[in-house]
């Protein structure tokens, strides 16, 4: 009996594929577009889903929800275009914990649109594909979040060794020979030493480019330092 009523559903099931990629080259296996629509159509077709269409956002970040394809694809289960949404996996609809919250409070939550993700075994119809759900964008929230505090472990170390963090060597520092290493530039050491003493003694920002103009200090290439240049080198030198 719950198979047939299972079927039934699926049948009467108007869904709407959504495909993501981050960049326009991605070809990773199972992650390209080329992939993803075939998982879609299978999954559609094992199930006897009516595709209504495919929409692609290529080379898009999953960071917002403000995708031309994904709101596209929500304006169609809006006006009941569609009343499913079908991903090959999660994480090419979002890769927030907030936003999935939001979409599913928006539309997944009510008995008339459902999101199906074939990687995941999600069906929002049933209480324990929403379970599911939910568990997963915790879970992968939770990933992100880890890997972003090691990376951040990782580059306070090489700072703290003085080593190259980024494509080019912050204020007050020049690049070695072996291209990783980063040595003390004299001259720029002088004028962030500068800084820190004009507001050791109280002086406004407008107040230190003035007195560092009065000192002969200048930009990189020559010219007269400005206040927006000043508050950008304090700020990546974490001067207050």
């Amino acid at each position: 009996m719950a198979r047939t009523t299972r079927t039934t559903l699926e049948m009467t099931t108007r869904a709407i594929g959504y495909i993501r990629v981050s960049t326009q080259g991605q070809v990773d296996d199972g992650v390209s577009l080329s992939a993803q629509k075939a998982k879609l159509e299978a999954y559609a077709a094992l199930y006897e889903l009516t595709l209504v269409d495919i929409i692609v956002d290529a080379g898009v970040s999953a960071k917002t929800l403000g995708r031309p394809g994904l709101q596209r694809a929500l304006g169609m289960l809006r006006k009941s275009t569609a009343n499913a949404l079908l991903v090959a996996k999660l994480d090419r609809l979002t890769h927030s914990v907030k936003d999935l919250g939001t979409l599913v409070e928006d539309y997944f939550s009510s008995d008339t649109i459902t999101l199906l993700s074939v990687a995941d075994n999600i069906d929002t119809r049933t209480a324990a594909g929403r379970l599911v759900l939910n568990v997963l964008g915790s879970v992968a929230q939770w990933e992100r979040e880890t890997i972003g505090e090691r990376t951040t472990e990782a580059l306070a170390h090489k700072r703290a060794n003085h080593e190259r963090t980024s494509l080019h060597a912050p204020y007050g520092f020049s690049v070695a020979a072996d291209g990783k290493a980063l040595t003390p530039d004299a001259t720029e050491q002088a004028l962030l030493d500068a800084i820190r003493d004009a507001r050791a003694r109280g002086l406004s920002q407008r107040a230190v480019v003035a007195e560092l103009a009065r000192k002969g200090f200048t930009t990189r290439k020559g010219t007269a330092l400005s206040l927006m240049q000043i508050q950008r080198i304090m700020q990546h030198a974490a001067i207050a």
